[in-house]
């Protein structure tokens, strides 16, 4: 009697190369990923998912497949994939977050000649029986300034690109190191040096709480009234009314837009103007993207469904890991992004992973993954992956170093994160997990002695050590209407600094933070969001 094959549902149309990539191991089936009964019946034997955008994998869809070990998006994004209830249910989420990077960087350059040309306009206008040379008269890129906000793959390639128009690049990104720019061949300034300098601007920067609306009216007002605004990254960062605005009163040139705050999009208002360009969320729409995306992840569900490492995982760490190492990769990736966090701003140079007790003698190096994978989350528009953390390291000049010991007085394990910065700082937070349950806790930063259990939304700060401190955190807090769920302070000599981490039942709103430092003298304060 054969051997059964696992089942990999398809269910939305993707390139033969897909299919190639996949192999002849498994039993491949085909659905209607949009017909969401005729999903919701083809899933119960699935092992294995692919979809594209039009299929939505939620918890439903994921409680009626039993046999699910993974989803995979042949794409970027993961807005149709219910990520967390996937988490609960133990199936892996993979993507393909490198397939459109050269799709949507050369969109880019497109739409920045688009603009400087007048391309879709002078063709609407010819089109409808017009012959107006003079009205779309445009300018040269020949040494004009190209500003860069966000100098990842991405930017990269817009930067390679248009250096051969001979523009100058100019760059804005708080986690690129100078060398790195350099090598680039950007010029770091800024963010309001940028937009007073910049003939045209393009924004490749993540959609997090501090992006969003990034550019706006106060924005605009610093940008020359002849400069034009390119997005191709993620619909918001732009205010889309003070884009409107902007360009009612004549203080930009024009925009190309790809992206938008809610999609589909087909009527807002600044569409009315002429020197408003606009495309329908075409960055990875390319055969090549479309392509690439099928191969990806046919790959990792390959590895998925054979056990094997899955450096595109999203959720979990696929891959032959120690069972003793496995439980610490979320918590490392955790402490790198409060690492980060730490950073408050500076780019960091060096990136450490110690590992101390009794897994030192284990392969560790999932662990490292996981770290450089917390640390990039936040700053980067990537997709970041175990695959290609390592790689966003060394774009942005960051070195990465792992080190073991078998010493670890206080607990069984022990797993450091240590940062230095390019103005010289030292950074480290530590963490462990204990108990039957391994909870993961929070038990050093910067040298201080904490334990305090990890949560979404923590706070640190460092301070003199004085009384009146504490209640005064607590009167700011109090004021801004969040809880304290928990608090450990340290210090190393008494009447020295002390540091104090908070874990907060919710978010901290914007500008409370700086406030909360202003109110205690604080020589570090920094809100951490560790939000999913």
């Amino acid at each position: 009697m054969s051997e059964t094959k696992p089942v990999v549902l398809i269910a939305e149309e993707l390139s033969p190369a897909t299919v190639d990539a996949l192999g002849p191991d498994f039993e491949i089936r085909t659905t209607d990923g949009s017909d969401r009964a005729q999903l919701l019946a083809a899933l119960p034997e699935a092992n294995a998912v692919l979809v594209r955008s039009a299929t939505t994998m939620d918890a439903e869809a994921i409680a009626a497949a039993p046999h699910l070990k993974v989803i995979a998006r042949a794409g970027v994004g993961l807005d149709n994939v219910d990520t967390k209830a996937a988490t609960q249910a133990g199936v892996m989420v993979v993507n393909a977050p490198t397939s459109n990077i050269l799709s949507a960087a050369e969109l880019t350059c497109g739409h920045i000649l688009g603009v400087a040309r007048n391309i879709a306009p002078a063709n609407r206008a010819l089109k409808g029986g017009e012959w107006k040379r003079s009205k779309y008269s445009g300018v040269e890129l020949y040494e004009k300034k190209l500003g860069i906000i966000g100098l990842g793959r991405i930017g990269s390639l817009v930067a390679e690109r248009m250096r051969s128009f001979g523009m100058e690049i100019l760059a804005y990104d708080p986690y690129v190191t100078s060398a790195r720019a350099q090598q680039i061949g950007a010029r770091l300034l800024s963010l309001d040096e940028l937009l007073a300098e910049a003939d045209f601007l393009t924004i490749h920067m993540p959609k997090t709480p501090e992006t969003l609306g990034m550019i706006s009216d106060e924005q605009f007002r610093i940008m020359k009234d002849t400069a034009f605004v390119v997005n191709v990254a993620r619909g918001g960062l732009i205010d889309e009314e003070a884009l409107d605005r902007a360009l009612t009163a004549g203080i930009i040139g024009g925009a190309a837009i790809d992206v938008f705050s809610a999609e589909p999009a087909v009527d807002l208002p600044f569409f009315a103007h002429d020197r408003a360009v606009v495309t329908p969320h075409l960055g990875a729409s390319t055969t090549e993207a479309q392509e690439k995306a099928g191969v990806s992840v046919a790959k990792s569900v390959r590895l998925a469904l054979a056990g094997e490492l899955v450096p595109d995982a999203v959720n979990v760490a696929g891959g032959v890991i120690h069972e003793d190492v496995r439980p610490g990769i979320p918590l490392a990736e955790k402490l790198g992004r409060i690492l980060t966090a730490l950073s408050t701003g500076d780019s960091l140079t060096v990136v450490e992973l110690e590992v101390a007790g009794e897994i030192a003698d284990k392969d560790v190096k999932s662990l490292q993954l996981a770290a450089l994978k917390g640390v990039f989350t936040d700053v980067v528009s990537d997709q970041v992956s175990y695959v290609n953390a390592p790689v966003l390291a060394e774009q942005r000049g960051v070195e990465s170093r792992l080190t073991t010991t078998a010493e670890s007085p206080a607990y069984r394990n022990t797993v450091t994160v240590k940062g230095a910065t390019s103005n010289g700082t030292q950074i480290s937070v530590a963490g462990t997990l204990t108990g039957p349950k391994q909870v993961q806790k929070v038990v050093g930063i910067d040298g201080y002695e904490l334990e305090v259990p990890m949560a979404e939304h923590l706070l640190v700060f460092r301070y003199a050590d004085r009384p009146g401190v504490i209640g005064t955190i607590g009167q700011v807090l109090g004021d801004a209407g969040v809880n304290i769920a928990g608090m450990d302070v340290s210090r190393q000599v008494e009447g020295g600094e002390a540091l104090a981490l908070l874990t907060l039942d919710a978010a901290l709103p914007a500008g409370v933070a700086e406030e909360l430092g202003q109110a205690i003298g604080a020589s570090k304060v920094a809100g951490i969001d560790l939000e999913d």
